[in-house]
């Protein structure tokens, strides 16, 4: 089920013969729960994410993190199935330490930057799978993301900003990065996120709990996109632009954001195969052979 708001409708055509497709969003009930009839595991990936569009569209981001979540829940109950909601690294806000665990205090900043509601909605989302599981006993499973990107990657919504700088490589620069670049961050190929949901979806020891997956290496956004321009065999020239022009005055972000996966490990056997190097040249030959994403 997809609005394809954030998405192409062209990336489901490998496997469209194979699925039920019901295009529409979250927030209509009805259609949810259509969608949900007859199944036996929900994976709930559907939100409103990029930095950009929650700060540009902060109401229709709490909507759908809040009321479209609370519409999934409640068919995924009523039918008696189990759900894995995704969210989000954001959660853990400001960290305090580095590497960030699953049971570590969340630091926000204040409910005037609308940049923080994006984190304030995904953790009410976890809040309210965890009760339910705690009280009725609700089968769920959490899974926190941290940037994953790949191949069929959007430079609207999610992981925006790998998208970003190998279009902008590709096309022989600049490649604009916010703030100084030593903002620092995980990225995660997208296989590897898939195979951490999937697990968390499948393994008995997983309801209940709450897992980080991303790749622990720690890399800066200035890093990143000279990782980027040498995948794609380029001297490309590095533009900064302050946060105020990309996103508007008072927006703050986060320096540092880098789990630990050791839970996700012992779990759920799980941890990260590919490295950046490696995932960044396969998203960049899917953008070379889909003319820079453009179909």
């Amino acid at each position: 089920m997809d609005d394809f708001s954030t998405g192409n409708r062209q990336n489901i055509n490998h496997c469209i013969d194979h699925v039920e497709l019901f295009d529409g969003s979250i927030l209509d009930a009805e259609l949810v729960s259509r969608a949900v009839k007859g199944t036996e595991l929900v994976f709930h990936l559907a939100a409103a994410v990029g930095v950009a569009n929650i700060v540009r569209e902060p109401l229709r981001g709490l909507r759908v993190n809040v009321e479209g979540t609370q519409h999934v829940v409640n068919a995924t109950v009523a039918e008696g199935a189990k759900m894995v909601l995704a969210s989000t690294s954001e959660v853990y806000g400001r960290p305090t330490k580095i590497p960030m665990s699953e049971t570590d205090d969340r630091v926000l900043g204040p409910t005037t930057v609308d940049r923080w509601s994006y984190s304030t909605a995904k953790a009410l989302d976890e809040h309210l799978l965890l009760a339910l599981h705690r009280q009725e006993g609700f089968p769920m499973s959490i899974v926190r993301y941290f940037n994953s990107y790949g191949p069929r990657l959007a430079d609207n919504g999610y992981g925006s900003v790998v998208a970003r700088f190998v279009k902008q490589a590709l096309a022989g620069g600049p490649i604009t990065v916010y703030g100084d670049g030593m903002q620092s961050r995980s990225f995660t190929y997208v296989a590897d996120t898939v195979e951490g949901t999937y697990r968390a979806g499948t393994s008995p020891a997983a309801v209940g709990e709450v897992f980080n997956i991303g790749n622990g290496a720690e890399t800066s956004v200035l890093e990143l996109a000279r990782i980027v321009a040498d995948s794609v065999g380029r001297d490309c020239p590095v533009e900064f632009v302050p946060y105020e022009q990309a996103y508007g005055p008072g927006f703050e972000d986060t320096q540092r954001r880098v789990p630990d996966v050791s839970k996700a490990a012992a779990v759920l056997g799980w941890r990260p195969q590919i490295g950046l190097a490696e995932g960044l040249a396969r998203t960049v030959e899917w953008w070379r052979t889909n003319d820079g994403g453009a179909r």
